[in-house]
């Protein structure tokens, strides 16, 4: 089934981010498998901030779980790359590491207006100058991460940060999350 999704008409970033809550509520209407919403939903943030804010995005994604390393006994958590819109990426990142690690270990929303100035970035483009990723948590557990990278620096702001926060949670409420949990 293919979601009928209106393309947003949004004139800034505030329109553009509650066009895009009705979207992503669209495209997960009727559809639980994660895979499946979270490839529709990188294409709907990627393209449609990119039309409305004109800024060089190069990245939109998400990191999952990793099971194959992640484990209660070891201690040891993991993401490993899930859908995506952009450049080839990294594909495994541990918790604590980078932008994405580090938001995942601390549960928490990060907005990196530099990431040269971010002790540990990790450079999975040498193109992206800012970044901002937002935990995807599910029960109290981090089940992955949604990330955007941008080219320039300040890329992204608080709009964009509650506007992706919401995201999130339409995101973990609608999928079922088999297979990284």
């Amino acid at each position: 089934m293919t979601p009928n999704i209106a393309a947003s008409n949004a004139s800034n970033k505030t329109e553009f981010y509650q066009d895009l809550e009705m979207q992503i509520q669209g495209v997960v209407d009727g559809q639980r498998n994660w895979v499946t919403n979270l490839a529709n939903s990188s294409a709907l943030i990627y393209h449609g901030l990119i039309a409305v804010t004109g800024k060089p995005i190069n990245w939109v994604g998400f990191y999952v779980l990793d099971q194959s390393v992640s484990s209660a006994a070891t201690g040891k958590e993991a993401l490993i790359l899930g859908p995506f819109q952009g450049k080839v990426a990294c594909t495994n990142i541990e918790f604590g590491r980078g932008v994405c690690g580090t938001a995942a270990a601390e549960k928490r929303t990060l907005l990196v207006k530099d990431v040269h100035e971010f002790p540990g970035h990790i450079a999975c483009d040498a193109a992206s100058n800012s970044e901002i990723v937002v935990p995807l948590e599910l029960d109290g557990r981090v089940i992955g991460v949604l990330d955007l990278d941008c080219e320039v620096t300040e890329g992204f702001d608080e709009i964009d940060q509650a506007g992706l926060e919401t995201v999130a949670k339409i995101l973990v409420k609608a999928c079922d999350w088999r297979g990284v949990i």
